[in-house]
């Protein structure tokens, strides 16, 4: 989230254009899709509790550093670290929740984990807004106060991490002994039923075709979060004479409503049973959105349709990461969500890139809205499609069995 309210004044004090600016923001996935995997492996063998301090801390330190940044070159190099040091965290966390929910419970536990990144929105808004204010304050850029002190917070928690965080349930002294053994028993019987049929290693996982598709589905779907979420304080100065502050509340508007919308169909998913649906229905929102927000002059009616796009773009989350978790288990798990969070990553590169260049030829946003829109589109036909190939697969599995 800094980076785009950075922008609102690090672009133009250091003669960053849309190009510029779209290239480096995008560029951190680089560097976490590079690492992903290898990342996620490590923690698999070193535990949640160790690792996901350790991408903590670096991740702190390598978003601070981000007041180091003087020419386009430099901006590049630190975004690209700070993906490195964060790689495998995403993962890690989808993975460690495996082991603390079964599989009929996730769809809502991940949603009110991932409901973090619009709450990011909701609280860094106004405080990125405010921080910029501090422009000259001991000879450092607003942007670099806000960098400096955005990262500071990280650093912290990923030390609270190794004292306080345990690994699995049996190691939760806050849990009756009667809960810890209920959870191990459940868990490992669910992970037992589930290794019989699906994929029980890592190998087996990157040979299953659908954990390849289920990869090329979140690139689509990350395409437009992330091109709507590292553009959207400039989309928003870009419409009104707006000072920093007032676009860092603006944005904590469609933000709130993400959140809690997040949360109600990870509920809901969990309640019925229903992944595709809920994942599908998310995404048509937000390309529904993308293409309003082309449409409207008036602030009103303009955060109204960035609402919706909010939602849209981070409403199927929950139910998304429902799907591998259901058929992945131990270091399959481990690997194969890696995975597919990083060829996801890769579109965490094109959105914001996409929308840069088309800003900078065009001197405009709507085409490159619209393009985020059709890539929300295409993940709907595509989920409504695995839909339809799991349902006849579970039939061919019935038959089979009867037989």
């Amino acid at each position: 989230m800094n980076v785009g309210f950075a922008a609102l004044e690090m672009n133009r004090d250091l003669g960053f254009g849309p190009a510029v600016y779209g290239f480096g923001a995008g560029v951190f996935f680089l560097g976490y899709c590079l690492f992903e995997v290898p990342s996620n492996l490590v923690l698999y063998r070193v535990g949640a509790r160790r690792w996901i301090a350790r991408i903590m801390v670096s991740w702190g330190l390598a978003a601070s550093a981000m007041i180091l940044v003087h020419t386009a070159w430099s901006f590049y190099l630190l975004r690209f670290l700070l993906g490195v040091a964060e790689a495998g965290f995403f993962p890690g966390i989808i993975f460690y929740l495996t082991h603390w929910y079964p599989a009929r419970e996730r769809a809502k536990a991940y949603a009110w984990f991932l409901a973090a990144i619009p709450i990011s929105g909701v609280l860094g808004g106004p405080i990125s807004g405010a921080l910029l204010g501090l422009d000259g304050l001991l000879g450092m850029q607003g942007w670099q106060w806000l960098f400096l002190l955005e990262g500071i917070p990280s650093v912290i928690v990923g030390m609270l991490v190794l004292v306080l965080l345990p690994d699995r349930p049996r190691d939760a002294r806050w849990l009756p002994s009667t809960e810890r053994d209920w959870l191990e028993v459940t868990l490992e019987a669910e992970r037992v039923h589930s290794t019989a049929g699906h994929a029980p290693n890592l190998r087996k996982a990157l040979r299953n075709p659908v954990v390849w598709l289920l990869g090329a589905l979140y690139f689509l779907l990350i395409v437009s979060l992330y091109g709507f979420a590292l553009w959207l304080p400039q989309l928003i100065k870009a419409t009104g004479e707006f000072s920093n502050f007032q676009v860092g509340v603006i944005t904590a508007i469609p933000y709130t409503v993400a959140a809690i919308g997040m949360v109600l169909v990870g509920r809901r998913s969990d309640r019925t049973g229903e992944r595709y649906l809920y994942l599908a229905l998310p995404a048509l929102a937000g390309a529904a959105g993308f293409i309003m927000v082309t449409r409207i002059d008036t602030t009103g009616l303009l955060v109204a349709a960035l609402t919706l796009t909010a939602f849209g773009v981070l409403g199927w989350l929950g139910p998304f990461w429902a799907l591998p978790t259901a058929f992945l288990k131990e270091q399959a798990a481990a690997g194969g969500i890696a995975l597919i969070n990083s060829l996801g990553a890769m579109g965490g590169f094109v959105g914001p890139y996409l929308l840069g260049e088309v800003k900078q030829r065009t001197g405009s946003f709507t085409w490159g809205l619209l393009t985020l829109a059709g890539f929300l589109v295409a993940a709907a036909v595509i989920v409504m499609w695995l839909r339809t190939y799991e349902a006849a697969a579970a039939v061919r599995r019935r038959d089979s069995a009867v037989a």
